[in-house]
């Protein structure tokens, strides 16, 4: 299965500053330590808290909506299209025998029209 990963926020994407306009050294190298290491850390506190119950929780979800789909949702289409192709099949027969004589023979009134365009000087 392929899960694409996201990509994490770097400092650059938040914090960036544009040609011409930079700030001191230390600062900049403090205010890049202070994001990553808050970042990573809060991401760290954050997924050992809230991870295992949000999945726990999209586990159920997914279970639930493959059940779904593979008992229902499935079944539901299949059946119809097995009970639709009857109908299919007289309404081609229909549509054969009553509108292609028709368009034949509009096709055969309009066979000899002829249309030339031209432009006026």
């Amino acid at each position: 299965m392929n899960v694409k990963k996201a990509k994490m926020v770097d400092f650059e994407d938040v914090i960036a500053e544009p040609d011409g306009t930079n700030s001191f050294d230390g600062i900049w190298k403090a205010s890049f330590t202070t994001f990553t290491v808050t970042k990573y850390w809060c991401y760290r506190i954050l997924t050992a808290l809230v991870g295992i119950p949000l999945a726990l929780i999209w586990g159920i979800y997914f279970a639930i909506l493959s059940f779904i789909h593979i008992w229902v949702v499935v079944p539901c289409v299949k059946s119809y299209l097995i009970e639709i192709q009857c109908v299919s099949r007289v309404y081609s027969i229909c549509i054969h025998t009553f509108c292609d004589p028709l368009f034949e023979a509009i096709g055969k009134v309009f066979n000899s029209v002829r249309i030339s365009l031209s432009k006026e000087v």
